[in-house]
């Protein structure tokens, strides 16, 4: 392979100013990834949350390249598909966590949340509520970029120099239990007064005006947030009050992340949609998913039979061969109780984890099945916020370990295959690159 500056791609969420060049991984093979230099890593955050069975899985590569041969495509528009999404969507159905009508595929997370905020909007539209237009979602809320979806989201930095977000996207506080409130109000406390703020929000904006609300199970790129008990739960009893959808945004937690097939079960949410994307096909392909609920389902039958049409699709919804290796993906995860590892698994990562309690400068620690965050503060060491984040990312790169950081909180959702020792590894090498930051600043402790 000819070596590239990179200088003629446009590089998501990357400054456009940048000359230097990309950092370049040309290898993968479980939970270890190889760059253009031949240097080893540890894949501490699954390519992006989303390569759950590790690289080169034999099984995921021989129902590409059997597919490919038989069918490499056909469309799913009018009336006419082919046979593996129908089967896919028959395999979600046996899985899924809600009380299904039937699957939509797109092909990223976006897509799915975009199409599940025009779902709700065409079900209001089908019961003629035509006023129903505002989404509710979280300040701290990660839904994706494309119009809506970014829309959706609550972090500036996805807005900025773009005119977003689009009038209509309304925000509730996050449900942060390290937030200065949680921490004046203690847990109960705080959730009563996160309900009472979304209930105030929904009386200012009219629940005549509200289609629906998105919100993640766990919050994972605004930082790894993961809600006080009973929240989700009083939130949905809001909701159903005033017949607000609930769209439950599983693209992180779907698929085994959270110990539970989906976040939506492990946290006993009742979603009317469920949008899912990275682990459907262990990112091997791209293709995601929007689980229409029954309720929206008719609705959407109703409507369809008023408008005359349901003018929603893309030209690689339920892609052939993007949906055999969904189809091999959900098999392993059956098959090899994924879900299950993870439970074990995510024990081995929350007691390496420990060493960083009380260690100088650390602010928390918190993990939920192979989901892990340290959060650091920075005023510690005498730096902004967002500073400590990308130097530890460097330190740990030298180290032989990716991650990722939101702001200062450092994050690992490693393969879902990933064995103890390799987690112990990921989180020594990140205690070992977080210990060269601190060294490096005044003032630290010994």
């Amino acid at each position: 392979m000819s070596e590239s500056s990179g200088a003629t791609m446009l590089e998501p969420h990357t400054p456009v100013h940048l000359s230097s060049t990309p950092h370049v991984i040309t290898r993968g093979q479980g939970v270890t990834v190889w760059d253009a230099d031949g240097r080893e890593y540890l894949d501490g955050v699954a390519g992006l949350w989303c390569v759950t069975l590790g690289y080169s899985e034999p099984r995921l590569v021989e129902a590409a390249t059997r597919q490919l041969e038989r069918l490499p495509f056909y469309g799913s528009f009018n009336h006419r598909t082919n046979d593996v999404a129908l089967a896919l969507a028959e395999d979600i159905a046996e899985i899924a966590p809600i009380p299904m009508g039937r699957t939509f595929f797109a092909n990223s997370g976006s897509e799915a949340n975009d199409s599940a905020m025009k779902f709700a909007w065409y079900y209001h539209q089908a019961l003629g509520r035509r006023q129903r237009r505002k989404i509710l979602s979280h300040r701290c809320g990660y839904h994706g970029t494309t119009t809506a979806a970014a829309s959706a989201t609550g972090l500036s930095h996805i807005h900025a120099g773009f005119g977003a977000p689009l009038p209509g996207f309304v925000r509730v506080h996050c449900p942060d239990p390290l937030s200065p409130v949680a921490r004046d109000l203690g847990p109960e406390r705080f959730v009563d007064w996160l309900v009472q703020e979304l209930e105030e929000l929904i009386a200012e904006e009219g629940p005549e005006t509200i289609a629906a609300f998105i919100g993640e199970p766990i919050l994972g790129a605004g930082g790894l947030i993961i809600p006080p008990e009973g929240y989700y739960q009083r939130v949905q009893e809001v909701l159903a009050r005033h017949d607000i959808l609930f769209i439950a945004d599983e693209v992180i937690t779907g698929f085994g992340r959270t110990g539970s097939m989906f976040g939506t079960t492990e946290f006993g949410l009742r979603p009317d949609l469920v949008t899912v994307a990275k682990g459907l096909s262990s990112a091997y392909l791209p293709i995601s998913a929007v689980l229409v609920g029954e309720r929206v389902c008719a609705a959407l039958a109703e409507g369809s039979r008023e408008f005359r049409t349901f003018g929603h699709g893309f030209t690689y919804s339920g892609h052939p061969v993007a949906a055999a290796v969904a189809r091999e993906t959900i098999a392993i995860l059956r098959e090899r109780d994924i879900p299950g590892r993870v439970r074990a698994a995510g024990t081995v990562l929350a007691n390496a984890l420990d060493k960083f309690r009380g260690a100088d400068g650390i602010r928390d620690v918190r993990s939920y099945g192979l989901l892990g965050a340290v959060e650091v503060d920075p005023a510690r060491f005498g730096v902004g916020t967002g500073q400590v984040g990308p130097a530890v990312l460097e330190a740990a790169a030298a180290e032989g370990l990716l991650l990722r950081a939101m702001g200062d909180t450092l994050v690992l959702a490693p393969p879902l295959v990933s064995s103890d020792d390799e987690l112990e590894r990921m989180v020594d090498r990140l205690a070992t690159a977080y210990d060269r930051f601190r060294r490096g600043r005044p003032g630290a402790a010994e």
